[in-house]
């Protein structure tokens, strides 16, 4: 339509033009459209979306005529493949799960939808979303929108690349070992993980079913924090409560979000298991100094044990059948990707399975990996499992709460890597599985770019265990100068508005 500005349109940030729909200053049409133009644009160059939702056009037609203006009224919003929208497949990457539309909307969806928001589109994800690339054999590889060589992170992949590009203002992925913050952090871009049960979780398909050790959260990406705050003063409603029981009743806490109290900060600038990159450790080290000169407390925290934590907790706790019914999934599935060594360990016999682990133990870190596979945990095992996991929480926040922290400022995993790479590099989601694993609320903002200065102090990049992977590493880092680099905002269980607030602190500064 000739009346039509996009550029102003596409130019307003989430809550400008919410407020804009709402007050009938901008007609839901004109946006929308606006969107869908966008959105096919960036599809045609990332390849990001999966599928179209035809029926949205009918609740833009919809929406006029109920005249009740929900906080997302008329915003066109992008759904993750894996989060249900009834009478669309939910596949994960597996042709298996094609044409078998699902039976009724995801609460988050039913939310969203009494909220005034429009789903518009669904967005593609690695095959089974255990992984933080972006790629299956039936919607392919999708690419990142600032480098097309590179990853857009995943498993909510085409998520951070339909909001990364602009082609959406607000999506919806999940998280389970930094599925939202990855995409978030490589595409350059906002993105909340809050604790797992803050939003619904109901009628979302988790890439491994049951599994309690690390806990899994369903989440907003948006350009910038103010439209995530918004997004969760929509989603924690009467409604959310009401069609789920089981989430807590917890409304949006504005007075703590809107504080102005400074605040006190631990931060590390790294875990001693994944070493960061340069452009990770300035990152870390220019925020701790921009967040100083504003009047906030920095306090150093020391990280114990991560790779402990890496093996034991998370991929043991994930894997605890021996990965059976992860494997299981992916019976009659062509595509492996870069599974290849975990399926040929899994289905090895034991006894090459136990010559394997010993033959590995000198070289430290495949032996657990070796490990893992090579028995099933029985249940006792698992038990105290979970215990364990349950002792180290305590233990942290014990550890957070003698140093009198609020919130906790650490390293994001970055710049993107190159395609393909994120499938040998499995180990570096150390950075971002720690708070599945503890399952506090976590979010990611980009801070800076790669410098020159970054890239020709990368050559001196060695890692901590200076094995393959650390080798590998320093090479998916390497020719990343002007790509972002987020940090990690950190909160206690249940304080999603403190770690957005801090999030905006961050943003502002």
């Amino acid at each position: 339509h000739p009346s039509v500005n996009m550029i102003s349109i596409l130019s307003l940030p989430l809550p400008e033009l919410s407020k804009k729909l709402r007050d009938g200053s901008l007609p839901p049409e004109h946006v929308f459209y606006t969107y869908v133009g966008k959105a096919l644009q960036i599809a045609t160059e990332t390849n990001c979306i999966t599928e179209y939702l035809q029926e949205s056009e009918t609740q833009l037609r919809k929406a006029k005529l109920t005249g009740k203006l929900g906080l997302l009224y008329g915003v066109p919003v992008s759904i993750k493949d894996s989060i249900d929208c009834q009478g669309h497949d939910s596949t994960l990457g597996f042709i298996k799960n094609l044409n078998k539309p699902a039976a009724e909307d995801s609460v988050v969806v039913q939310v969203l939808r009494r909220q005034g928001a429009i789903p518009f589109v669904k967005t593609n994800v690695p095959q089974s979303l255990i992984s933080y690339d972006c790629k299956n054999l039936i919607f392919g590889q999708t690419f990142n929108p600032l480098l097309y060589t590179r990853s857009p992170g995943g498993s909510s992949g085409g998520e951070g690349a339909l909001v990364g590009g602009g082609g959406s203002i607000l999506g919806f992925g999940t998280d389970v070992g930094g599925s939202l913050r990855f995409p978030a952090a490589f595409c350059g871009i906002c993105a909340l993980k809050p604790t797992g049960n803050r939003l619904s979780k109901r009628g979302i398909i988790s890439g491994i079913l049951g599994q309690k050790a690390v806990a899994a959260a369903v989440g907003p990406m948006a350009k910038d924090v103010e439209s995530l705050a918004l997004c969760m003063r929509a989603l924690l409603c009467e409604d959310m409560f009401n069609l789920d029981s089981t989430v807590p009743p917890l409304p949006f806490n504005e007075e703590v979000y809107s504080s102005t109290q400074p605040l006190r900060i631990g931060y590390y600038e790294t875990d001693f298991f994944t070493m960061p990159s340069p452009a990770m450790r300035r990152a870390v080290r220019e925020t701790k100094q921009l967040l100083e000169d504003a009047g906030h407390t920095l306090v150093p925290f020391e990280l114990m044990n991560v790779d402990y934590l890496i093996f034991n907790f998370c991929v043991r706790g994930m894997f605890a059948d021996g990965g059976a019914s992860f494997l299981k999934k992916f019976k009659g599935e062509l595509e492996k990707s870069s599974m290849g060594l975990f399926f040929w360990l899994a289905n090895s016999p034991d006894w090459l399975k136990t010559l394997l682990s010993w033959i590995a133990k000198p070289f430290h870190l495949l032996m657990p990996f070796i490990g893992f596979v090579s028995f099933f945990s029985t249940v006792d095992e698992i038990w105290s499992l979970h215990h364990e996991i349950e002792e180290f929480c305590h233990q942290f926040i014990a550890q957070w709460k003698k140093l009198n922290l609020d919130v906790m400022l650490c390293p994001m995993l970055g710049p993107a890597l190159g395609i393909g790479y994120p499938g040998k590099l499995s180990v570096a989601v150390s950075y971002t599985m720690l708070y599945n694993t503890l399952d506090f609320p976590a979010g990611v903002v980009p801070v800076t770019m790669v410098t020159d200065e970054d890239e020709e102090e990368l050559k001196g990049y060695r890692g901590y265990f200076r094995d393959c992977w650390d080798r590998t590493l320093a090479k998916a880092f390497r020719g990343s100068v002007g790509l972002p680099v987020a940090v990690q905002c950190v909160a206690l269980p249940w304080q999603e508005e403190l770690c957005l607030r801090f999030m905006k602190e961050v943003e502002t500064l």
